[in-house]
């Protein structure tokens, strides 16, 4: 009885946001393992396949061809959460992608109308009116997410003057096309959008004359830009309906700081959002040679942690993260050649 309530709140939940401005909700969920380990404060590192979501400018960071794969289960596994990605570098510094995201659940129980009798009140005082709480069917709910992401690097030195020094900043632009689907049981809802951003990161060490400091990053995403239109093919009446999926803003800064006595760098980030309400990410990331990875994170009163082994051009990661309605693990594999 708990599943089939928990499954009729995220049903209820998923056709009144889609009815609403919050046509995007499942968008908001995010794609990657190492991303959600560090509380999803990703936007100014981006430099692995999930930065087609959170920063596709970032995928110029990658020069090698990489493949990347995850599946989390959500809600005490009546949802699964699957994720695929792709990059490719090209010449003059350029890398393109794809990505694909998916939230399905499946065996959803269908309770007709038709067997209703009467208003409540008759129902509770005749027992033989209330219904068996048999289903008279199932059906399934699947929302597809699909990018295409193209990025561009260029260096660029920046001259503060004679009497003092020039200042190297890595500049990373790209942005992305996406396709949405949704469909619940036999309905159909369609859109497409565009997002724009940019990287940059700068030497702390030239910057404050301190050889001992690292790089420092900022990174900005705006996701569906000027808002994106998902349009639904309502069987019932053979009419269309418009949802409206808010435009976000995504701010995020980085400080990489590498030990080299000790083989480490540690990563420390903080993101914002502002799409729904502004809500503050913080991760940081611990890395050992290229061997392996540990992140912590915290947003919205969760906790996340993760885990990376690394071996050659294989990377195994893992994430968990804390959640009101319940807690999720998320296992992914990145392999570069």
């Amino acid at each position: 009885m708990k599943k089939i309530i928990i499954v009729l709140v995220i049903l209820l939940l998923s056709i009144t946001l889609s009815a609403g401005r919050y046509a995007g909700d499942f968008m908001v969920i995010g794609s990657g393992v190492r991303s959600s380990g560090m509380g999803k404060a990703f936007t100014a590192i981006a430099n692995d396949g999930s930065a087609i979501y959170w920063n596709a400018s970032g995928i110029a960071q990658i020069r090698k061809t990489e493949i990347g794969v995850m599946r989390a289960f959500l809600y005490n596994g009546l949802a699964s959460y699957d994720n695929f990605s792709f990059c490719q570098p090209l010449p003059s510094d350029v890398t393109i992608g794809f990505n694909w995201t998916r939230l399905s659940i499946d065996d959803i129980p269908v309770f007709l109308e038709e067997h209703l009798v009467g208003n409540p009140s008759f129902r509770s005082a005749y027992f033989e009116y209330n219904l068996t709480g048999n289903p008279d069917g199932w059906m399934t709910s699947t929302d597809d997410l699909l990018q295409f992401a193209f990025a561009k690097h260029i260096h660029y030195n920046l001259n503060l003057g004679w009497l003092f020094f020039d200042v190297p900043f890595e500049l990373y632009f790209g942005g992305n096309i996406k396709y949405i689907k949704r469909k619940i049981d036999e309905s159909i809802g369609n859109g497409t959008g565009f997002d724009f951003s940019l990287l940059t990161k700068t030497s702390l060490a030239v910057l404050l004359e301190k050889d001992w400091l690292g790089d420092f990053t900022f990174g900005v995403n705006f996701q569906d830009i000027g808002g994106s239109n998902i349009t639904w093919e309502v069987v019932d009446d053979n009419s269309d309906h418009q949802d409206e999926v808010l435009m976000n803003s995504k701010l995020g800064f980085a400080i990489i700081q590498p030990f080299p006595s000790i083989n480490s760098i540690i990563t420390i980030s903080q993101d914002i959002d502002y799409i729904y309400s502004t809500i503050y990410h913080f991760g940081m990331e611990y890395k050992y040679k290229d061997l392996v990875e540990i992140r912590l994170g915290y947003y919205d009163t969760n906790f996340t942690t993760g885990l990376t082994i690394i071996y050659k051009d294989f990377a195994l990661d893992y994430a968990f993260l804390t959640n009101n309605l319940a807690s999720t693990n998320r296992v992914g594999l990145r392999v570069n050649f």
